[in-house]
């Protein structure tokens, strides 16, 4: 099996998100072992983000620090789980909102489009998505 970082990057659809990470100095977050769980925004989900956001962040490296540490909690969160939990606390400190409901799940605003991506140091939830913490 493969780090989250790696399984990111073989999935295909997470290209700006490994981009943001490598630009943040996370990347070593996302490869240490312990357990992680990832709610990674797709490609799409950044390119709807309002015209020239992300450039944006990509010159603001403390802000493009918290953005991405939003999408990482502690812990190997599975989709089971998701469904008995209503908050999940975040790498960046703050806390993420979870609503299940016909079994499906959204992440604060985001919905979560696929569950339990396995990697050897967590799991990923793929949502639509990205999430952006209350207090930038």
């Amino acid at each position: 099996m493969a780090d989250l970082v790696e399984t990111a990057i073989k999935a295909g659809n997470f290209n700006t998100l490994i981009k943001a990470a490598k630009a943040a100095n996370l990347i070593d977050i996302l490869k240490s072992p312990g357990s992680f769980t990832l709610f990674a925004p797709t490609d799409e989900a950044f390119a709807n983000l309002p015209e020239g956001t992300l450039d944006s962040l990509l010159q603001d490296i403390p802000k493009l620090q918290k953005i991405v540490a939003y999408h990482v909690a502690s812990g190997d969160v599975r989709y089971e789980d998701l469904l008995q939990i209503n908050e999940a606390e975040t790498v960046e400190g703050s806390i993420v909102a979870i609503e299940s409901a016909d079994g499906k799940i959204k992440v604060n605003n985001a919905n979560v489009i696929k569950t339990d991506v396995i990697a050897d140091n967590g799991v990923i939830h793929v949502i639509d998505a990205v999430l952006m913490p209350g207090i930038l």
